[in-house]
């Protein structure tokens, strides 16, 4: 994010097909995986091709939150070609047999790719100790946002702790993205926690859909409302 105190918005994408909605929208930022995982280079390269904001392209071979040594290389090879074809970052993470994250391989993915961003994804809502693993998070190079729910479950079962979190460790704020199943009405309440980077999914796809390409205008109404409540936080109004 450029200006610390503005609200960034990221959708999160499927295909080339999902762009203009998003872009006509107001959407800051993309956030492209097929069911969860890495989306072939074709596809990446397409949505790339066609979107004027920044693309993160997660990195993900399969199910789980683990990985092995084959697999580690495979992704490091993927994650350069996106970047080749001009994704601005990435996003994957890591956890070991624990439900730990996993900083080794963690670490080992982000210095492989330097000055690229990252976004550590949703595998930290699988982790047992959250607070733990927050600050197993801190310093790894190129990490700029943390995305969670607060729960496996999403926000549904998560708001409440992610908050709070963010109550007793402010500075979480500071790379936290709120992610899976966010509503309206918590945008408030997380802004003022200091949150700042929020994404949706099929809050703007019509009737909730993966079928459905995301809507310019169920986009926009989610730009409205983040620029009127960080509007309104930094005025005090």
């Amino acid at each position: 994010m450029g200006d610390a105190s503005a609200g960034l918005l990221e959708v999160a994408v499927l295909h080339a097909r999902d762009v203009p909605g998003c872009l006509a929208g107001g959407a800051d930022r993309l956030s492209l995986s097929v069911d969860g995982r890495s989306p072939d280079v074709p596809t990446a390269a397409a949505v790339i091709r066609v979107s004027d904001v920044p693309v993160r392209v997660t990195l993900r071979l399969d199910a789980s939150y683990t990985t092995n040594g084959g697999d580690l290389m495979r992704m490091i090879g993927l994650a350069r070609e996106y970047v080749a074809l001009g994704a601005e970052g990435v996003s994957f993470g890591f956890l070991d047999a624990d439900l730990d994250i996993d900083v080794e391989t963690t670490r080992a993915l982000a210095e492989s790719l330097p000055g690229v961003p990252w976004t550590f994804h949703r595998a930290i809502d699988a982790t047992l100790d959250p607070l733990r693993s927050w600050g197993r998070l801190s310093g790894l190079p190129g990490l700029t946002t943390v995305a969670s729910g607060g729960s496996p479950q999403g926000l549904t079962q998560g708001y409440d702790d992610l908050l709070a979190l963010l109550d007793r460790v402010p500075s979480v704020a500071r790379v936290l993205m709120v992610a899976g199943g966010l509503r309206a009405d918590q945008v408030p309440w997380l802004v003022r926690a200091g949150v700042r980077q929020f994404q949706v999914d099929e809050q703007v796809r019509p009737t909730g859909s993966e079928r459905a390409y995301v809507d310019a205008g169920l986009v926009r109404s989610w730009r409205l409302l983040l620029d009127d409540v960080v509007s309104r936080r930094a005025t005090g109004s």
